[in-house]
């Protein structure tokens, strides 16, 4: 922990010198403040969200109509905390890489009018916007306002490689049921 203006700091996790805003895959857990069990309850192997879980998904749904350079990739709504995984992409890519969904071939020139491009968003604004988004909605159904629903950070990892990728997947789909073999040891 460093001092900075006479108060100790957490040291940032994030890797010095990247641009969370470039294209890859990132994986993302946070927790629920406190680590309460807010979300919904695991039986059977399954994630049975309560309204406030359907509120988290509603918002992680939504996101891409926020963000045009991401795009949801694996998520679970874990009673206490949320594991995704976020794909940025260039602004305007569809799936088959298409920017904009217009190729520019031929003899035309590459169009050079940028004012349409706005800065891509970054991994931490997405996840401000998925935590403060679903804080609100959660908030005006316990009707207690400005009330911290989630921790203030989130841990974060670059996925490189197909390999991670679909390990990280996986992991996130077994997630509930990991949780019910786990709480069942203690």
């Amino acid at each position: 922990m460093t001092l900075y203006k006479n108060k100790y700091r957490i040291e940032s996790a994030r890797l010095p010198g990247r641009d969370y805003s470039l294209l890859g895959y990132y994986f993302i857990t946070t927790n629920v403040r406190d680590r309460l069990e807010l979300l919904g309850v695991i039986k059977n192997g399954k994630m049975l969200k309560n309204e406030y879980g359907d509120i988290v998904q509603h918002c992680w749904d939504d996101l891409p109509n926020h963000y045009p350079n991401m795009k949801c990739d694996s998520f679970v709504v874990m009673p206490n905390h949320i594991h995704c995984i976020i794909r940025l992409i260039y602004q305007g890519e569809k799936s088959d890489g298409v920017e904009n969904g217009q190729v520019e071939t031929g003899l035309r020139p590459v169009s050079t009018d940028t004012s349409h491009i706005t800065k891509p968003a970054s991994i931490s604004e997405i996840m401000r916007a998925l935590k403060s988004f679903s804080a609100r909605q959660i908030n005006t159904l316990q009707d207690s306002p400005g009330i911290p629903i989630w921790q203030p950070r989130f841990f974060d990892r670059i996925l490189y490689g197909k390999r991670e990728l679909l390990a990280t997947r996986k992991y996130i789909e077994d997630n509930p049921l990991n949780w019910e073999i786990k709480n069942d040891q203690l």
